[in-house]
């Protein structure tokens, strides 16, 4: 037992394995802090899977035939917002049932970028391998090199810290930018109080729908960088399916955050901790255990991500008008 816990701490607190968590929790972090903006305002979002897989399909493909990174990621994004106005449609315009439209999202995602690939491209619903200059790279940051032989700092500084890509580091500062709107801005104090008390918002004379489309607008940029992420930084392309459930598993990280963006944060990393030690044991045999079947640590994330969700994290309280559509009383 002894030999088995040596085994796995040394693995969970290797600097690979906390560079590769950095990296697989991104695209994670960035789901659940749109569904944050999109769940504060009142409008659940379980669409979030359905956005990042169109954009990571409209990035790759359209980074395939342009070859720029940056008009993926433009693609991404501009697909993402497209498909989370149709869902603000949905259920701030025509009051209809805001878990039906993002199922909706989900199907019709996972259905037309299958399709389209195929129709497209040729490659079982892939776009082509993508060149370096058609994906974000990695970078170095100042004084890398410099400090690479230090102990201990230089190993973080160089390993773990340097040498991602933009939108590692992009996700990472979301997060204090997040915090910074939600609770400094003028902003921010509307949206959350419209998932709280929009009748109280329209009594101050304030547009309770355009507070929710302002909020699930930032739900689809942010989305569309999660795609993007997966498929042209990442990646090398856009795969079939490609989410693998990510949507699903940060809105379990959001609920276990309390709807909060730091804890979120921290939830996410914890996901992609898991998911990396999955990756490294694969194949290894463990003192004491033996080679573990690769299938139970591919499991392990959604696992988790079960029993989050079964109401082992405490008592979670959503906003108070989430999921529910706004009618303005008429006087």
């Amino acid at each position: 037992m002894i030999d088995f816990l040596a085994a796995i701490f040394s693995i969970i607190f290797n600097l690979s394995t906390l560079d590769a968590a950095v990296r697989l929790s991104t695209p994670l972090l960035l789901a659940a802090l749109a569904g944050l903006f999109s769940e504060r305002s009142g409008i659940f979002d379980i669409g979030l899977e359905g956005k990042m897989l169109a954009a990571a399909f409209a990035a790759g493909a359209v980074a395939g035939v342009t070859g720029s990174a940056w008009l993926g990621l433009a693609a991404g994004v501009m697909i993402s917002i497209a498909l989370a106005l149709v869902h603000g449609f949905a259920s701030i315009t025509a009051r209809g049932n805001q878990i039906v439209s993002g199922v909706a999202i989900n199907f019709f995602a996972a259905g037309l970028t299958a399709l389209l690939g195929q129709a497209w491209f040729r490659h079982g619903g892939r776009t082509p391998q993508l060149g370096r200059d058609a994906r974000f790279g990695e970078i170095d940051l100042p004084g890398a090199d410099a400090l690479k032989d230090v102990p201990v700092v230089g190993d973080i500084y160089n390993h773990l810290i340097s040498g991602h890509n933009i939108l590692v580091y992009a996700a990472f500062f979301a997060v204090p930018f997040s915090w910074w709107v939600l609770y400094r801005t003028r902003f921010g104090l509307r949206l959350r109080a419209v998932g709280e008390n929009p009748a109280a918002v329209d009594t101050a004379g304030i547009s309770v729908t355009w507070l929710r489309y302002r909020a699930v607008i930032c739900t689809g940029i942010l989305c569309g960088l999660a795609g993007t992420y997966l498929s042209i930084a990442q990646s090398a392309g856009f795969n079939r399916d490609m989410t693998a459930g990510r949507g699903f598993i940060a809105l379990a990280a959001l609920i276990f955050a309390k709807w909060k963006p730091v804890p979120a944060m921290f939830a996410c990393l914890l996901f992609g901790m898991l998911d990396a030690v999955a990756i490294r044991l694969q194949g290894q045999a463990i003192p004491g255990v033996g080679v573990i079947p690769v299938q139970f640590f591919q499991a392990l994330p959604y696992i988790l991500t079960v029993i989050l969700l079964a109401g082992f994290i405490g008592k979670a309280i959503p906003p108070k008008a989430g999921g529910v559509a706004y009618v303005k009383e008429r006087t």
